[in-house]
């Protein structure tokens, strides 16, 4: 496939689109789900050609590897999007003005949305899934790392797609390296809007060098504040299930943040930790309260790159702060504005923290791991938004749609 003839195509499949209702796009993801279960095999033998590829120790091993027990939950996902309402066409306002104009602000799909993403099999079916129920055409970058995943992936929906009478352009997978991600990020004209799944780095990237419209997402620098009137319990089990339910995505716990008045607490806070064996990275105060309380060999003194860092693995680093006006400075200082929690009792520290604190999300007494667009009830996500413009947190249909005016009248010129 030429260069132009990936735009062109792409850009046709996305017009093709208009014509589909939701009745047929539901119909077609919940097929989709069903061949995604069954050609399971298919998907895993090539994602074990990624896999083997990949030294297991890398973070990235995680969101790399699929299983049935992953490809069930995506389909599961699938169907739970075609049960979802149609973000197309809503009616935002209407008015009529005194010359007798009808005016209608109404919901519209971006129309072709690229996704740049690293070694995330899963978000081909997501991105998909949430472009397709929202009427728009995807074009998918993938990294290098999950290529072989992809393409298999890829297929199943381009066969689904095919078999329903539609053009299989609606989801296009560009060719492994950064040359298709330049040509991406300049297709003026074609791509409607960017929105890069990965890292730090490739966030920046993208941001930096795209001619096109981006949305950032994904670098979470997660804090929890354990305050005061923190309950213990509560403590434990949401440091232990931020840290380590799925340490490789982006709502897991970086940094605990914890007052000084409670030092005494922190070995019970963390324990459960050592059984993941979860490095910790503490500073003075907290190292002091660890030491011999927690596994020597678990245990390191922090340094200043201990804090602001995305870890993505099991480690984690602990900041001692006098009160919670330090544990807001701290957050305000190195926080990706992302997702952060506050362990409190106290309504008024409570209050103080949610208006504070910048981020997409901010919790009380609750894991970060629930920044999901699934767990916020939204269906699959494509991506948690940390940016404030157009949207913020959990991204799904609605925010995968534009507006336009539309105007009717009886022939009103002006004067």
């Amino acid at each position: 496939m030429t260069t132009q003839n990936w735009k062109q195509d792409v850009l046709a499949a996305s017009r093709s689109l208009n014509m589909v209702d939701d009745t047929q796009i539901n119909s077609i993801l919940l097929q989709l789900a069903d061949e995604a279960i069954a050609k399971t095999d298919e998907i895993l033998a090539a994602n074990v050609i990624d896999l083997a590829a990949m030294d297991k120790s890398n973070p990235m091993y995680d969101r790399l590897l699929l299983s049935p027990e992953r490809i069930s939950g995506i389909a599961a996902d699938i169907r739970n999007v075609a049960t979802l309402p149609s973000p197309v066409g809503k009616v935002f306002m209407e008015t009529v003005r005194p010359n007798g104009m009808r005016i209608s602000k109404v919901t519209v799909p971006f129309g072709v949305v690229g996704i740049i993403y690293e070694a995330r099999p899963n978000v081909s079916f997501d991105v998909f899934s949430l472009c397709l129920k929202s009427g728009n055409a995807c074009v998918l970058k993938g990294g290098t790392d999950a290529h072989n995943s992809n393409s298999a992936i890829v297929e199943v929906i381009q066969n689904v797609l095919v078999k329903n009478g539609l053009d299989k352009n609606i989801v296009t997978l560009l060719p492994a390296g950064r040359e298709a991600t330049v040509e991406l990020m300049n297709a003026v004209g074609y791509v409607d809007v960017i929105i890069p799944r990965g890292g730090k780095g490739l966030i920046e990237f993208v941001r930096d060098n795209s001619r096109i419209p981006v949305i950032e997402t994904g670098a979470g620098i997660c804090h929890t504040y354990f305050e005061k009137s923190g309950d213990i319990e509560k403590g434990r089990n949401i440091i232990f299930n931020s840290k380590t339910r799925r340490p490789s995505v982006c709502n897991t716990l970086d940094c605990l943040v914890i007052d000084e008045h409670r030092l005494v607490d922190l070995p019970e806070l963390c324990e459960k930790l050592a059984t993941k064996n979860v490095m910790i990275y503490a500073d003075e105060k907290a190292y002091a309260a660890l030491s011999g309380k927690y596994p020597a060999d678990l245990l390191l003194p922090a340094i200043a790159e201990s804090f602001g860092t995305e870890f993505l693995d099991y480690k984690m680093a602990i900041k001692t702060v006098s009160g919670i006006n330090e544990a807001i400075d701290h957050i305000a200082e190195y926080s990706s504005k992302h997702s952060e929690c506050i362990v409190s009792e106290d309504e008024s520290k409570i209050k103080l923290f949610d208006k504070m604190v910048d981020a997409a999300c901010v919790y009380t007494n609750v894991s970060t791991a629930f920044t999901d667009g699934a767990q916020f009830g939204l269906g699959a996500e494509i991506g948690i938004s940390t940016q404030k413009l157009h949207a913020r947190g959990p991204m799904a249909l609605e925010e995968l749609c534009s507006y336009k005016w539309i105007i009717k009248g009886e022939g009103q010129i002006r004067s």
